[in-house]
């Protein structure tokens, strides 16, 4: 059971509560795949299955739109067809959307326009960071499959520079146990001319093409047939990353893999190894040519996600690598760049509580981000690419840095940094006591940092009250306490302002703790 089988289950509920079920997919040939599947699992039923797409005539397609319309149509499936204009809906109430990864925000948004109240399911093996971040965020819920199909063994992943030898043994191994290959090659231009090296190189293999430019109903041919066994290898495009299920294909070699993104990689390999036997795939580099690093970091991570149900994993390498997107906008993936992550995820996070405190449901979950305090000072903090070059490296450590709320961690990131990356440069070192900073603001109750033209402000979160005269008496003449904001004057800290900041923070959470042991009777040590 996999994704599919929970759309059915969820489809076939909202139909035998009265509702009209539309499920949205990337592509044709996914469309005629699913249709089959719910036409067969629920043909024991009064339940009738359409499908919309250009695999369909006119008049075939005029004929669904007016069943969806009086309600005649319970469940249909479409590609974008089915988000066109005169689409009209009698009663929706479950729109699902498989391998979300492949639309837009537009898209999906306009499927639950038809109706405003329409519960939305969406299934994907690597969420879009912009949909993961959500989920994560407690915007919307998240379920994960753990356990893979009885019987089913991992892939094997193998990148290699482009070999003759190497593509003639794969295929030749699998014709040898009765299986069929998939061999992808990502330009129509010049797909037949691959077709017919691969039959230079194996002359008794059977070889069939297909590619989203062909007809309609050469391309659904195609499919039927080499579902049917009647060809050993077919020489395609990406039109089989989305959800095919072809238990008998169990090899894929995929040409100039370095053009292909993270998770389009892993739903590529998903397309083999859907049966019993043992799947192989083959990431195929060009040869004598040098591949960007970010195709390499994207090769590595593949292989070194092989085990079953990694999609989950890639998808989170994913939104670290390219970003959280827009929740408000229309982009699914790119970094914060006006407010910084920390004041996004504070912002996000407080955005829904406030949402299910109105709503009378339970927070859920811990925040993304502790809700510590800001900090800004004219440092020049930050991870030098010179320093740290991998870029999901650095983000990792800026992460861990903003989650950050004990300061005893200070020294044990600096250490493993040096051991690392070596000797700490200043903009390390500077984004260092800036974290050391913020941890000691948090534990004495410190909103903000901030330094203007003429002092250091400090925002306290609850006001002093009575113990304003006895904390300005700890702290010293170099700080003015207010009810509820403190202040440090510049002129009088001078060039040793950052070491006198910190030294008054310190002074704070000693007198704090002094307070705390006289409320409790205890002497402080």
């Amino acid at each position: 059971y996999g994704k599919t089988e929970v759309a059915l289950r969820a489809a076939f509920k909202s139909v035998s509560d009265g509702m009209q079920v539309g499920v949205l997919v990337p592509t044709t040939v996914l469309a005629q795949q699913h249709y089959a599947t719910f036409s067969e699992r629920l043909s024991p039923f009064p339940v009738k299955v359409e499908v919309l797409s250009r695999f369909r005539t006119a008049k075939e397609q005029q004929g669904v739109i007016e069943g969806l319309k009086d309600g005649s149509v319970d469940i249909v499936i479409g590609t974008h067809r089915l988000l066109q204009k005169d689409v009209h809906f009698k009663n929706l109430g479950l729109a699902v959307v498989d391998e979300e990864q492949r639309f837009g925000v537009s898209h999906k948004e306009r499927l639950k326009r038809l109706r405003q109240q329409v519960d939305v399911l969406t299934l994907s093996a690597t969420p879009i960071p912009r949909t993961l971040n959500m989920a994560l965020a407690g915007i919307r819920d998240l379920s994960t499959m753990e356990s893979a199909p009885e019987a089913r063994l991992p892939v094997k992943t193998f990148v290699s520079e482009y070999s003759e030898d190497v593509i003639k043994e794969a295929i030749l191994r699998e014709m040898e146990r009765g299986g069929q290959v998939f061999y992808l090659h990502n330009r129509v231009r010049t797909i037949h001319q691959a077709a017919g090296d691969i039959l230079k190189l194996v002359p008794n293999a059977r070889v069939m093409v297909g590619h989203g430019q062909m007809p309609e109903s050469d391309l659904e041919d195609v499919m039927v047939n080499f579902a049917n066994h009647e060809a050993d290898v077919m020489v395609c495009t990406t039109i089989i990353e989305s959800g095919l299920d072809m238990p008998n294909v169990n090899t894929l070699i995929v040409e100039r893999a370095d053009r292909f993104g993270l998770a389009q990689l892993y739903q590529l390999r998903g397309r083999v190894g859907r049966g019993e036997h043992r799947a192989y795939t083959y990431l195929l580099a060009p040869r004598g040519r040098r591949t960007t690093e970010a195709a390499e970091h994207r090769l590595q991570a593949i292989l070194e996600a092989s085990e079953l149900g990694a999609g989950f994993r890639i998808a989170m390498r994913d939104l670290e690598i390219r970003g959280a997107g827009n929740i408000l906008g229309a982009n699914q993936s790119g970094h914060i760049q006006e407010v910084g992550l920390d004041l996004y995820t504070q912002l996000l996070n407080q955005a829904v509580k406030e949402l299910e405190e109105a709503s009378g449901k339970q927070a859920t979950g811990e925040p993304l981000i502790a809700d510590l305090p800001r900090v800004e000072l004219p440092l020049n903090a930050r991870i030098p690419e010179d320093y740290v070059d991998h870029l999901p490296t650095r983000l990792a450590v800026y992460q861990r840095l903003a989650k950050m709320t004990d300061r005893d961690d200070v020294p044990e990131i600096r250490e493993e940094l040096q051991d690392r990356f070596g000797p700490l440069p200043e903009e390390v070192e500077n984004l260092l006591t800036l974290a050391d900073l913020r941890a000691m603001a948090a534990a004495v109750g410190i909103e903000s940092i901030t330094r203007g033209s003429e002092a250091i402000n400090l925002a306290l979160r609850t006001p002093v009250g009575g113990a304003r005269v006895l904390l300005q008496r700890a702290l010293g003449p170099n700080v003015q306490v207010g009810n509820s904001q403190m202040q440090m004057p510049l002129r009088r800290l001078g060039d040793e302002w950052l070491s006198r900041l910190t030294r008054m923070l310190e002074r704070f959470w000693v007198f704090q703790e002094n307070l705390k042991a006289l409320a409790g009777g205890i002497p402080a040590e």
